[in-house]
Formats: structure tokens, sequence, C-alpha cells
């Protein structure tokens, strides 16, 4: 199955006959609505899910309040949270129960929405319904004010719903985040039976404000009560370990894992994955991932994600595409994965696919998720496109966003400072000054770099100059470094030079490598030496050095020492790393290294290039090392 296909929202051939059975719904009654919503829910099949949604209306089964519920609960775990308010709000629907009230309470929270979560629980008692204990635990987890929790908890005891173990794990995990250790361990012994869901609150809650040492302690007490871990015990563990990067006692879970056959369940594979993954473990991960009989989308967005810390960009869209293959519908989580993967490797094509899928999934619109994800979202967006040379579009993402932080503008002004659209990037960055912005040391870094690339050495020197005095923001090592870059640029050697000698930190090797490069560009071997000495001492063991200060030797043709550089990084034991290049095309990104003879058209590739070569040479190219 072509995952690219998929994205699109081209139905293969194979799947056909299910549109013949999604297209009738006559023998569909209320109770198997229901229960296909719950399994839309379960899958995130929005397609479907919809699909049900006007046979509801059109038969009108609105009657039923579980109907509802479980409309609002299956557009919840897809993820579109609006859409379930708009059917919790919609006037003939229904009456507002306590189980409408629940679902939509708890699709908020699951959606990280968890004030709007408490807001509509604070609705639900003005208009005098009263919760049940499937209400509490939502809501507890949603609220941030301590004086609420308190007075939630006076409520339970008139309930009588104090000793309700999911309540009361809900309560202990919240005091626990509140750092009220004391309160939680309160509501934890007055519980006289304790199950392993009250221990495994304990852990957690401990685990997520960092304190790793009391909550093993806690699990090491939950093994001598004779309580044994469940699964998701298991997964609160390995989260511990995940953050601590304890590769030896995550892999001894591993096997308590195997031993107890906990290994069947997607969470607990899905923790493995990632305890490997953030101790740097990639096979560890990978093999865990391959072996899975089930992987739902965490599964897959784990083990991309595992790829992508680790730097292995291609991995991960490669990962992206089977995972498209196998009818996975991507999530918000996997879409802010796989995006960095595609900024980096410049692959615009699978970029402006994710694009679409979000703007069919309504991902990125305003609403649509919390105020945080939604600006960081888009700037990923935004990212790839202004990394990919499309401005136009990134430009777009950018007018289209109703909030914007500081690094939504520091997007837009890098973006056209790498491209060398330095006007664009001031009349940016006052744009950014006049909505009243204040810019930091990253719009700085970006500016600088537009007036270097865009050849703007007055302007990149008045920047420099004005940073501290009009903008409060004080010049670092890598603003001086922009600006020798840029003075390099503009072939202004001497006054390059005299800034890293003046300025106020002692020249990195970044700044000498850009003198370094200019002086080959401008043949001057001089100020090149000089250079090279510096960069050489800074950074012995970088080939760069070597090769930029054997190619100025060679544009001027002093071979003697081109050879002598050569000998020096033999007997220095400094290798040139090979290069790696990428290019997308329509049936994905092939990736290849100097020498590279792996892929299956090899042959074809290296007669294009010979013929390529030979075009080039004739008109007077000589390759450098």
């Amino acid at each position: 199955m072509n995952g690219r296909r998929i994205i699109r929202g081209v139905i293969p051939k194979q799947h056909h006959h299910r549109l013949l059975c999604f297209s009738s719904w006559s023998s569909y009654d209320i109770g198997t609505c229901i229960a296909t919503l719950q399994s839309c829910a379960h899958n995130a099949n929005l397609s479907k899910g919809k699909e049900l949604h006007t046979h509801l209306l059109k038969n009108a089964f609105f009657g039923s309040p579980l109907a509802v519920t479980s409309l609002i609960n299956m557009y919840s775990k897809c993820t579109l949270i609006d859409h379930s308010f708009k059917v919790f709000n919609f006037p003939t629907h229904h009456d507002k129960n306590v189980f409408a009230y629940n679902a939509l309470i708890a699709g908020f929270v699951a959606n990280a929405l968890p004030q709007r979560g408490f807001a509509l629980y604070s609705q639900m008692r003005h208009m005098g319904i009263v919760p049940d204990k499937f209400t509490f635990p939502c809501v507890i987890r949603a609220c941030g004010d301590l004086i609420e929790i308190t007075k939630i908890h006076g409520l339970l005891f008139k309930l009588g719903l104090e000793l309700d173990v999911f309540v009361g794990s809900a309560l202990v995990n919240t005091y626990l985040k509140f750092g009220l250790v004391g309160e939680a361990h309160e509501v934890f012994e007055e519980f006289p039976v304790r199950d392993v869901v009250l221990w495994n609150a304990m852990v957690n809650g401990y685990a997520q404000i960092g304190r790793f040492e009391e909550a093993l302690g806690v699990f090491r007490r939950m093994w001598g009560n004779g309580v044994v871990p469940c699964r998701y015990s298991v997964t609160g563990v390995l989260s511990i370990f995940s953050v601590m990067g304890d590769f030896d006692n995550g892999r001894a879970v591993h096997g308590f894992v195997m031993k107890m056959g906990y290994e069947l369940s997607v969470v607990v594979s899905n923790a493995l994955i990632d305890m490997y993954g953030k101790c740097k473990c990639v096979g560890d991960a990978l093999s865990v991932f391959e072996v899975m009989s089930e992987r739902d989308v965490f599964s897959w967005n784990s083990i991309m994600s595992v790829h992508e810390q680790c730097g292995d960009h291609y991995g991960t869209l490669r990962l992206f595409d089977r995972m498209l293959g196998t009818g996975v519908q991507p999530d918000l989580v996997t879409v802010t994965t796989v995006l960095p993967a595609c900024t980096h490797l410049a692959a615009l094509m699978h970029g402006r696919e994710i694009h679409g899928y979000m703007v069919v999934n309504e991902m990125g619109k305003e609403g649509s998720q919390s105020d945080f994800d939604y600006v960081l979202l888009n700037n990923a967006l935004m990212d790839m496109y202004a990394k990919c040379g499309n401005m136009r579009d990134a430009l777009m993402v950018f007018d289209n966003m109703k909030e914007k932080d500081v690094a939504s503008w520091n997007i837009m002004i890098t973006g056209y400072g790498m491209h060398g659209y330095g006007d664009e990037a001031l009349d940016t960055f006052s744009r950014m000054c006049e909505a009243q912005m204040k810019p930091n040391e990253i719009s700085f870094v970006g500016l600088l770099s537009a007036c270097s690339h865009a050849g703007m050495v007055k302007e990149g020197l008045e920047f420099l100059s004005e940073m501290e005095s009009k903008y409060g923001v004080s010049p670092s090592i890598e603003h001086y470094t922009c600006v020798i870059d840029m003075l390099c640029r503009a072939g202004k050697l001497v006054e390059a030079y005299d800034l890293v000698l003046t300025m106020p930190f002692k020249a990195d090797a970044v700044g000498w490598r850009s003198l370094l490069a200019a002086c080959r560009l401008h043949k001057d071997t001089d100020l090149a030496e000089i250079a090279a000495s510096k960069v050489i001492e800074l950074e012995p063991g970088h080939c760069g050095n070597y090769v930029l200060m054997s190619n100025v030797y060679g544009v001027v043709g002093r071979y003697e020492e081109v050879s002598e550089v050569r000998h020096i990084m033999k007997q220095q034991n400094v290798k040139k790393r090979p290069g790696c290049s990428w290019i997308e095309l329509v049936n994905g990104v092939h990736v290849f290294i100097t020498g590279d003879r792996t892929h299956p058209q090899t042959d074809f590739i290296y007669a294009g290039l010979n013929s390529l070569t030979a075009v080039l040479q004739e008109h007077g190219y000589v390759p450098l090392i």
C-alpha cells in the first residue's frame, strides 16, 4: 500500500470493498451505531466516524444519550475536540446530562485542554447536575488551583466517593503534582485496601515531579506488600529510567516484562521503545518495535522520535512511509516529529503532503488544540517551508496564524536571511517590533545572517552597535561571528580580521574558519595561514580546516603546499568525512554518500554523473579535494 496515496485521500483498489460497506447504513440500528462509534474512537477512524454522525442525524438517533456521548468521545479521540463541543452544544440533539458532561470533560483533558475541561465542570455544577465517580478523576487532573482541589476533596466526602479507588488515585497524583507529599500520603493511607491502581498513582506522581528515588522507593514497597506490578506499573517505572538514562535497570525491567508476558501489551512495548531511545540504544528500540504483533500510533511515534532524536532523519521518513502503508493515521505528535525530518532533508514534497493532511484533519487550526501546541505546530510547519526554500508558503502559514510567539517571527527573519532576501528580513524585524514583540538573541542572529547573505554591511554593523542600547540584547560571540562572516563575504578581509582581534570575546573556530574560507575566495594566502594556524589550534581534528587551507594553496597554484597539507592530515590521522547528499523524488528520499554504490540504480546514476562531470570539465571546472 502506498502511504503517500493514503495521505492525499486516495483509497487503493484493494480497499474499495470497505467503501461499499460504509456507503449503506440502513441496517445500522442505534445499538450498532454506538458500538461502531466506540470502535472508531478506539482506532481513531475519523472518516467512518463522520459517516456514522451523518447516519445518526438522518435517522434522528440523537434521542439516545449514549449515542451523543459516543460521538463526543469519537471526535475527542480523533483530536477534533471542537467537533465534540459542537455535538455537545447542538440544541436539538439531547438534554445535557452527566454522561455528556463527563465525555466532553474527559475529551478536553485528553486533548491537553485542562482549563476548558474544568470550566465545563464549573458550568455543570452551576446547572445543578450532580457529578459522579466518572466525573472526578478527569476534573481533578484538570484542576490547576489548589483551593479548588480542596473543595473537590470536601465534595467527595459529601457524595460518599472518597474511597473510590480511581478518584483517590487522581487525588494522590494531583497532590503530588502540587508538591503536597503529606496530603498525598494521607489520602493513600486512608484506603483500607490498596490495589495496584493506587500504588501506580504514588509511583507516577513522584516521577512527574522528578523525585525518582521516592518513586522507586514506593515501587519497592509495593513489591514488599505483595502487590504484583501491572502493565501500567511497568510503564511508570520505565518512564523513570528513560529520564535517568538508566540502561541497566531499564533492561532489567525488560526481563521482568518478558517473564510476566507483558511484552504483548502495546503500551508496555511503547514504553520500552522510549526507554531504549532515551538511552541512545536505537538498535534495541527497533528490535522491540519490529517484534510487536500490534502497533498503534504511539508505537510509530515512539520509534520515529527515537530516530529523529539520534539525527537519523532519513530513517524517520522511511518509518513514516511504512506507518502510512499500514493504514495508521498520523496524529499531532506524528506531525511534530516528522516535520523536522523534512526540514533537515529539505524533503519539500513530504512536508507539503503533511501540511495537506493537517488541513484536511484540521490540525494546526486555532482552537483544535492548546494554544501552545497550535503555535508550536505552525512554527514547525513554517520552519520546514523556510528551510526547504519555499518562503511563499512559509509566509502563508505565518500570515494565517492568529497567535505568534517570538520563535514565529525569528523563523521568518532567519528564512528570509538564509535565502538572500535581506530587505524582507529587515522588514519582518520592523513588523515584529511594531507588534510589541521583544526580539531576543536568536532574532539578531537571524537578522545579522540576513545582512551577511544580502551584502548589507552598513545595516549589519548598525544592528550590532544598537543591539544592547536600543533593544536590550547583549551581543554574544555568535553575533560577532555573523558580522565577521558578513565582512568576509563582502571581501572586507582586513576589517574582518580587525574585528576578530578587537571583539570582547576570544574568537572561536567558526569565526576563524569564516575568515579562512574568505581567504580562499579572495586568494589571500598570508591571512589564510594566520587563520589556519588559529583554527587548527582550536580544532586540530576538524578535517574542514585542512581542506580549506589546501584549497587556498590550490587556487594560487602552490601545489607543493597542497601536498604538504595532505601529508600533515595523514600524520595527524585526520580524515575527510565522506559527504552525504539526498534527493527527494516521487517515490521517496534517496540518500548517497561519496563513492556509494549500494543504490539499485547505481550504474545509471554514475553514467549520468560522469557525463555531467565531462561537460563541467569542458568549461574549465577543476575538482578540489
